[in-house]
């Protein structure tokens, strides 16, 4: 299985800047792929695309980074997952790569009894198309993968209404409290979401013709 390590509770710019250094690792060969599992105090983050609604009036932090997408939220409550994957092995496929992201979280949901799903046009995954339980926003360097995933497990879901997170209605966003009923913290979260790692990404893919350009973003 590809590598997992457990930041806990860490600040983001913190963390953006080790993920970075992470991703130089990588390219270099000093590590393997490895998932960086995360939850950060209250930050919006804002993709190459823009705050597209009201995150600079939101009055939380707001981050400008790589990824692609517009705004997101990231706080207590919220599994936020960084794959550093290597995707020369994988054929640089950097659409299959979020569609895998997308599949990693939808099965680590259904050990809760949540049916997430893909959802045409829309990334991210959903619980009947019209509740959003996960963000995904990726950034590509030299084919390194950066940023990933945000899984909302029981995060206070009225932040999401301060702004438009991805563009939509902040009422969109759900979580797996809300979609149980029932309170649940990440520790209970993090395994389902390792084993979904593994069995997702544990083996290179054999992709199509690489893209054209070194440095990509995938938004969410």
């Amino acid at each position: 299985m590809p590598a997992v390590v457990d930041w806990g509770v860490r600040d983001y710019t913190e963390s953006l800047e080790a993920m970075r250094a992470m991703v130089r690792a990588r390219r270099s060969g000093a590590i393997t792929d490895t998932l960086i599992l995360v939850e950060h105090p209250p930050v919006i983050t804002v993709g190459v695309e823009g705050d597209d609604g009201g995150a600079a009036e939101s009055g939380l932090p707001v981050v400008a980074v790589e990824r692609g997408g517009h705004a997101t939220y990231h706080g207590p409550g919220q599994l936020v997952g960084y794959p550093i994957v290597d995707l020369e092995p994988r054929g640089r496929d950097v659409r299959r790569f979020v569609h895998e992201l997308e599949e990693l979280v939808i099965r680590a949901l259904a050990d809760f009894g949540v049916h997430g799903a893909h959802v045409h046009g829309r990334r991210g995954v959903w619980v009947d198309a019209d509740r959003k339980i996960a963000s995904i926003g990726i950034a590509v360097d030299h084919w390194v993968t950066l940023h990933g995933f945000a899984l909302n497990v029981n995060p206070d879901l009225s932040a999401f209404a301060r702004f438009h997170p991805c563009g939509f209605d902040g009422a969109l966003m759900t979580s797996i409290a809300r979609e149980t009923g029932r309170e649940i913290h990440l520790d209970e979260v993090r395994p389902s979401v390792i084993a979904a790692w593994g069995s997702t990404l544990a083996l290179p893919v054999a992709g199509s013709a690489p893209a054209p350009a070194e440095r990509a973003s995938a938004s969410t």
